[in-house]
């Protein structure tokens, strides 16, 4: 029981980091219809600027803070300079995106090298939290992996409070469902562009500063994610939410309890899930067929 309990908690907690990517990501391609093979790349950049701030002032807040905002001027400089001169191009997208992923990726590998790096979280957060204990059973679970669930819980809310209940949101589900139709009532669709960009790629910061402390950083993290969040969003559906939350649960739980009773077997299991999704309901969970 107890190794079931801590593997449910693995599981979730793994979810946890994947939502925060890959809502990022579903909201980039459930408005813009941009395939942004680079968003993993965005997860690497404020990973390693968090390291480097945390490893020159000891200060983990001030990273938390300073790092997204990073990947948030990469996304938005992608953005501006790039994909609006190749938008409504599928292939032109991927391609000039995967150009940048291996183009920042190897600035990356030169600046940082290729050992294994760890942020070490502040005191409060860290340490290990007493979640059962009884006569039969002591369940014991580290801080850090607990405030991430908190952390992703607050995000998803607040994205749903933003998407339902605020006027940018109300353009964005707009331009979802009828990109042209809000072009023609006068709204600045390309500034609103720009901004789910930009709230794309803080999405994207965020999750690799929170991967950084919680498990750790190193080469090749940028691609493991990426992956991640497109069998998220394929899983759970384009565009939507809930079903990247949904997405992030099924593949968080699956990739844990296949590492700790199939372990064999473990890497095939998120794909399995993914066909079997793809050829029930290829839409995903909760996704929607739109046209582009």
């Amino acid at each position: 029981m107890q190794q079931f309990l801590i593997v449910t908690l693995n599981g979730l907690t793994q979810a946890a980091l994947f939502f925060v990517v890959a809502s990022g990501f579903s909201l980039i391609f459930g408005l813009m219809r941009v395939v942004n093979m680079a968003h993993g790349t965005l997860y690497a950049v404020s990973a390693y600027i968090g390291w480097s701030i945390w490893d020159s002032t000891g200060n983990w807040w001030l990273a938390l803070i300073v790092a997204p905002l990073f990947a948030v001027v990469v996304g938005v400089l992608m953005q501006r300079f790039l994909l609006t001169r190749v938008q409504g191009d599928d292939l032109q997208e991927a391609l000039v995106t995967i150009a940048v992923s291996i183009l920042v990726g190897d600035l990356l590998l030169q600046r940082y090298g290729g050992s294994i790096r760890q942020v070490r979280p502040p005191e409060i957060i860290s340490g290990a939290t007493t979640l059962i204990e009884t006569e039969s059973l002591r369940l014991i679970y580290p801080t850090f992996r607990l405030f991430t669930l908190f952390a992703a819980i607050l995000i998803g809310a607040s994205l749903w409070y933003m998407l339902n209940r605020t006027k940018l949101g109300m353009v964005i589900r707009a331009g979802i469902d009828d990109r042209p139709m809000v072009e023609a009532m006068g709204i600045n669709i390309e500034r609103t562009f720009l901004l789910v960009f930009a709230l794309g790629s803080l999405l994207a910061g965020l999750g690799g500063f929170f991967g950084a402390s919680a498990l750790s950083l190193r080469p090749g993290d940028d691609g493991i994610y990426l992956l991640s969040s497109l069998i998220v969003v394929i899983v759970g559906g384009m565009g939507s939410l809930g079903g990247a939350a949904l997405g992030a649960v099924l593949i968080g739980l699956a990739g844990q309890y296949g590492l700790a009773y199939t372990p064999t077997y473990a890497s095939l299991i998120t794909f399995v899930i993914m066909v079997i999704v793809l050829a029930v309901r290829p839409q995903g969970i909760l996704g929607r067929s739109l046209g582009r």
